[in-house]
């Protein structure tokens, strides 16, 4: 039998026929005969016209009219809800709410017999020198109950050769409260949190830089890192 030529072929099934009419002739060598070229080119020409399935929006290829398998689409939905219910609450913002409303309040009631200086230089009746006093000196006997000013942490308990018996508080947002010349006795240690207005230890008179003075507490307020009056913070017209 004598085979077409590739040009007869090509010219049979146009262009978009190549394919079909190249594999037509390899069966034709093999002795397929007009049958199995006619089956051949119908079977590539069906394979050329392939549409795929519509596909989702998804980056997976999965048809959009298909369910994941085995899993029913309101399953889905449901453990998702449970999933998210069993997660724990967040309670910091009320936490925080409830520190914010704790108001300022002095550490012990009394008389300001040397107020904050401001940076500008004033005598010192125990050194007789020109210094700044970062501080408020309040008026106060020995023993009486010193209270923390705000809600905060204490962050360091130390005892030092000036200012005697020395507590710090850190109320955060860069404020930190300071209580100097006060009793050993502490009721307090580091790490403790405390409330406003919650008893920290008492007055003593162990503040050697400033003996000379009556009986008193030095209260001082840092604010990311400066001193501040201490007082004018604790009043709210006045710490603007």
């Amino acid at each position: 039998m004598k085979l077409p030529s590739l040009k007869a072929i090509k010219g049979a099934v146009g262009k978009k026929g190549m394919i079909a009419a190249a594999a037509a002739a390899v069966i034709a060598v093999g002795g397929a005969g007009a049958a199995a070229y006619n089956k051949a080119v119908k079977q590539i020409n069906e394979g050329l016209n392939y549409t795929p399935p519509k596909l989702s929006d998804n980056s997976f290829g999965i048809p959009a009219d298909e369910k994941t398998p085995g899993v029913p689409k309101e399953d889905i939905s449901s453990d998702v809800k449970e999933n998210t219910s069993s997660l724990p609450e967040d309670n910091s913002s009320s936490e925080e709410s409830a520190v914010i409303s704790q108001p300022n309040v002095m550490p012990v009631n009394g008389e300001v017999i040397v107020p904050f200086s401001f940076g500008e230089l004033v005598k010192s009746e125990t050194l007789g020198v020109w210094k700044t006093h970062d501080g408020a000196d309040i008026k106060a006997d020995a023993g009486t109950p010193v209270k923390a000013m705000n809600h905060g942490e204490v962050v360091k308990i130390w005892e030092d050769a000036l200012w005697g018996n020395c507590i710090e508080i850190d109320h955060g947002n860069g404020i930190i409260s300071c209580y100097y010349g006060m009793s050993p006795s502490m009721t307090v240690e580091e790490g403790d949190t405390v409330d406003s207005g919650q008893v920290i230890g008492m007055v003593g008179d162990t503040a050697q830089i400033e003996v000379a003075e009556p009986e008193h507490l030095h209260f001082a307020l840092r604010r990311n890192g400066d001193w501040i009056d201490p007082i004018s913070f604790i009043d709210p017209f006045s710490n603007k």
